[in-house]
């Protein structure tokens, strides 16, 4: 094998390893944990014939706890050493895990700096109402994508008529516009007096389901309010849609900043 094949081994050798250090880790600490137990307890047949022997030393039928540890404690040694390092991994495969959200976070703020930054600078330059064009456009592509036909809409409640599409979730569900600002408001007043809100809020606050990353997704008042934005849309069949996008979109770890 050539050189430059045994340093390109290398280079994806260690990029694998890096990539997957927190499950190896984390399979590692485990593996080590069970190793301990079954090394403990086949230490404990020579650690009891080591006090036996000690009470034949002694010519008694007990030992004091201090003589029981100072006659068998090697015999556990091995089973010590790899729990040891078995919650050595397991903290490790944490710390690496913070490192990596830590720099996901960091690389999320950037991205929704550039893009509200952009979204100014379109409507700066080509105005509100291209900027709206824009955003429409965008809502009929994920309309297309996601056509009504093939999902289940919500009913809230008998007077919601008004067919809404959340871009997030990608839900279709009965609702009206008042009702979702008034949602807007609400979340905006909880957002002054406890800080943040999630997702899985503004959708308790419709009358919708939350969903799986509604808990992990959410707003922090020192990112900004929601600021919704709605688009005007027909579904397949004709029906009037109102797409709900997100000008602040929710965030992970919301709740740190």
């Amino acid at each position: 094998m050539s050189k430059f094949n045994l340093n390109r081994l290398a280079k994806t050798i260690e990029f694998v390893l890096r990539k997957h250090t927190p499950g190896i880790l984390t399979g590692v600490g485990i593996t080590g944990m069970i190793t301990t137990t079954v090394m403990a307890v086949k230490a404990t047949p020579k650690a009891m014939e080591l006090i036996e022997d000690k009470k034949y030393e002694l010519k008694s039928n007990s030992i004091p706890p201090v003589e029981v540890v100072k006659t068998c404690w090697k015999c556990y040694v091995p089973a010590a050493v790899t729990g040891a390092l078995s919650v050595t991994c397991l903290i490790g495969s944490i710390k690496v895990s913070a490192r990596r959200n830590a720099a996901i976070g960091a690389a999320c703020s950037l991205s929704e700096a550039a893009l509200r930054e952009y979204r100014q600078k379109v409507v700066e330059t080509l105005g509100e109402k291209k900027e709206q064009e824009v955003q429409d456009a965008i809502a009929k592509d994920r309309m297309e994508k996601d056509p009504v036909s093939k999902s289940e809409v919500v009913i809230i409640d008998s007077k919601s008529t008004t067919l809404c599409y959340d871009c997030l979730s990608g839900r279709y569900f009965k609702s009206d516009i008042d009702k979702i600002k008034r949602a807007e408001v609400e979340l905006g007043r909880q957002m002054i007096n406890e800080m943040y809100v999630s997702l899985n809020d503004f959708y308790w606050e419709l009358g919708l389901d939350g969903t799986d990353l509604g808990n992990e997704l959410g707003w922090n008042i020192s990112k900004g309010y929601m600021d919704l934005t709605f688009s005007s849309q027909l579904a397949e069949d004709g029906t009037p849609c109102v797409v709900i996008n997100y000008g602040c979109p929710p965030t992970y770890d919301y709740q740190r900043y």
